[in-house]
């Protein structure tokens, strides 16, 4: 009875009471312990209200029905196809849609839309490919931002690819401490590429320089990020470094001199297809022989041997790296007992020569910021003990 009187009346009521009692209707039906035939009743009365012609009648419903399991499906699905305003609670919240309807939805909607589906619960990783493949940028940062969402590798590849030149992606993706690190590497590149384009159009370098400029920090990065992965996390950064040609013998011999051997023997675990323990074990080996044939199979060039004979022998005796912040940056010591050491043989090529002095000269300048800081350091813990005693 009181659906059939809600029926009628609603023909003439104003849109703002039409959704207050649709409102009613719906928590009633959620709620109350109406009989089948009732409950089929208001069922069809709320079918009928998702053709009123104010969409505050057709939000009224989504807002009521979002977040509830016992929601007629049919009105959620005709609700999450309503426009924006009227579909974004039940596009977050609704657990009736299923994978492919929000797959369909991402690719149909609109940017709200989007991002409504991107701040969902436990997004899974189909859903997520969606939006990193055709997603805007806001739905591609609520992605990013949502720790619920199930992003598999190739996403985050894929959002970089497409938005990684948006400051505020990058940023968000750069604090994330799980991003793998090739991806990671990747979101570097596209930084560097972009402050690149920046001062060869501001005329402040050439694009040669430019260029030389961007090959050295993407090197440092590198052995930086490589400091930090372990495992697969590792070896996809491997082959990431592989499949674009970053895997060089000037970023090799960078990760030798940094102490870091991990990254020196993934490397070349990567470049000869060799087993771990077998490449670990012609480098333990120590013979000049077995480190020659490791390196020819690696394809290295011939000129850069002496450099890492002369920085294997200097490793072993200075040690290699015991921390992350320690494999990052370049080993002065380490350097220049390569350089001397290249500089007075006979077989040492120009190129690798310039890339040694430029690897002095950086570490070099490292130590010396590393020691300025120090004493900052030390002038601060002065000057608060001398207050402490004043106090």
């Amino acid at each position: 009875m009181i659906v059939r009187q809600f029926i009628s009346w609603i023909r003439t009521a104003p849109a703002g009471e039409r959704a207050e009692a649709t409102r009613s209707l719906a928590r009633a039906w959620l709620v109350s312990d109406l009989s089948d035939d009732d409950r089929a009743a208001a069922e069809g009365a709320l079918l009928m209200q998702l053709d009123d012609c104010s969409p505050l009648v057709r939000l009224a419903m989504s807002e009521v029905f979002a977040r509830s399991a016992d929601a007629p499906a049919s009105i959620i699905r005709a609700l999450s196809a309503d426009q924006p305003s009227v579909a974004l609670p039940v596009l977050e919240f609704s657990p009736l849609l299923i994978d492919a309807d929000l797959v369909d939805i991402v690719a149909t909607g609109d940017c709200q839309m989007q991002c409504a589906i991107a701040r969902r619960a436990a997004l899974p990783a189909s859903v997520c490919a969606a939006i990193a493949e055709v997603g805007s940028p806001s739905a591609a940062l609520e992605l990013i931002e949502n720790p619920h969402a199930e992003l598999a590798p190739f996403s985050w590849d894929r959002i970089v690819e497409r938005h990684g030149h948006l400051a505020a992606i990058r940023e968000s993706m750069l604090v994330l401490e799980d991003l793998p690190a090739a991806t990671r590497l990747s979101l570097v590149a596209k930084l560097s590429d972009t402050l690149a384009q920046f001062v060869v159009a501001r005329r402040w370098l050439s694009a040669e320089r430019a260029e030389r400029v961007v090959a050295e920090a993407m090197d440092r990065s590198t052995v930086t990020i490589a400091a930090r992965s372990r495992d697969d996390d590792m070896r996809g950064l491997m082959q990431h470094l592989r499949a674009t040609g970053q895997l060089t013998a000037g970023l090799i011999l960078r990760a030798l001199l940094s102490g870091n051997l991990e990254l020196f023997h993934q490397s070349l675990v990567e470049l000869t297809e060799l087993p771990y323990a077998r490449v670990a074990a012609l480098l333990h080996d120590g013979a000049g022989a077995s480190l020659t044939a490791l390196l020819l199979r690696a394809g290295l060039p011939e000129s850069s041997f002496p450099a890492f004979r002369a920085a294997l022998e200097a490793a072993q005796e200075t040690g290699f790296a015991g921390s992350a912040d320690d494999a990052a940056g370049l080993r002065r010591r380490m350097v220049e007992r390569v350089l001397t050491r290249c500089e007075t043989g006979h077989d040492a090529a120009a190129p690798l020569l310039i890339l040694l002095r430029r690897f002095a000269t950086e570490s070099a300048r490292d130590e010396a910021s590393r020691f300025c800081d120090d004493v900052l350091a030390q002038d601060w813990v002065a000057r608060f003990e001398w207050a402490a005693m004043a106090a």
